[in-house]
């Protein structure tokens, strides 16, 4: 766990893991974009301001979401809504900003939607596997405990160690997980690291307070986001392929169904990734088809079906007028 990886010199500026994995994302999502695509756009240009708008949407959207799934805790801070540098991003609604936006663009702009969105599909991916890599860095979206060889300690202070110290009535468990004296406390706060004792420092890192293994869920979440991109990709270069060749009775290979397939895939994983992270509330919302489950859970049930749909509307609809150059 990395949440500042160093200090800007002269400054006192950190640079974030978790920013700083984003970034990197977003760039190598961007170049493959661009090098996909290279066959069907106009201007190399348009893809990079579709990429930068997209960029700023996934931040809105992502802070938007973060706010909706912790409202209660902005109720007496509106101010703490736009305080976006102390935290407070979740990845799903940045990939549904970006993609919004990046649909009005393409409209705007009468570019061939669905071809487009079948690349961005895969880059949308590749930018996810990264993002879950900066939420490792920064404790986020941490997983149960396990008893595995590749379960994972998260230090002293961090989101996994205060909630396995605390009860948590949104997760349903009315005891914590691992019982601290009542010294470590400060009026039921958990105290800074800085303000225990060396005894009580030792016993946090090495000793019997360290903080339980759990599921390193960040980096299953990254692991699985680059497998989608990778069967997105060859799923992509099929129906090309089919496309050159003009064989339009092929199924499953009209411009679309990749964007389509994508929702499919990271509905499936991402609903049964849930059941080994240990951050998310359940809820018992009325929008709700899993009530019980997490919001991201149902979110995943309505992603799937709508990834379904979209996948039977764009095979039945004709490929786009503007075809691909011969690669």
């Amino acid at each position: 766990m990395h949440p500042e990886l160093f200090t800007i010199p002269f400054t006192s500026l950190t640079v974030k893991g978790y920013g700083l994995m984003l970034v990197i994302g977003f760039l190598l999502a961007m170049h493959v974009v661009r090098r996909l695509s290279r066959n069907i756009t106009p201007d190399p240009q348009m893809i990079t301001n579709a990429a930068l708008y997209a960029l700023v949407a996934g931040v809105v959207g992502a802070r938007v979401f973060y706010i909706l799934h912790h409202f209660n805790s902005f109720a007496g801070n509106l101010k703490g809504i736009f305080a976006i540098w102390e935290g407070g991003l979740e990845l799903l609604g940045g990939v549904i900003g970006a993609i919004a936006v990046i649909i009005l663009y393409l409209r705007y702009h009468k570019l061939p939607a669905r071809q487009y969105l079948d690349i961005l599909a895969i880059g949308l991916m590749l930018a996810l596997c990264f993002g879950r890599m900066g939420c490792f860095l920064n404790g986020c979206c941490y997983g149960k405990p396990a008893d595995l060889p590749w379960a994972v300690r998260f230090p002293y202070g961090s989101f996994a160690y205060t909630s396995q110290v605390e009860p948590n009535p949104d997760r349903n468990r009315t005891s914590p997980q691992m019982r601290l004296p009542g010294d470590f406390f400060n009026s039921g706060i958990l105290k800074p690291y800085d303000q225990l004792t060396p005894q009580q420092k030792e016993m946090v890192t090495t000793g019997p307070y360290r903080c339980l293994a759990v599921h390193p869920t960040e980096l299953y979440s990254a692991a699985d986001a680059l497998i989608i991109s990778g069967l997105l990709y060859l799923f992509w270069r099929r129906a090309q392929n089919a496309q050159k060749a003009k064989n339009f009775l092929k199924p499953l290979t009209k411009p679309g169904v990749t964007f389509a397939l994508m929702f499919i895939l990271y509905a499936f994983v991402r609903f049964f990734e849930e059941y080994l992270r240990d951050d998310n509330p359940f809820e018992y919302a009325w929008w709700m088809i899993y009530k019980g489950g997490t919001i991201s859970q149902n979110l995943s049930i309505y992603m799937l079906i709508l990834g379904v749909v979209l996948m039977l509307i764009f095979q039945m609809l004709p490929a786009d007028k503007q075809s691909l150059k011969d690669r």
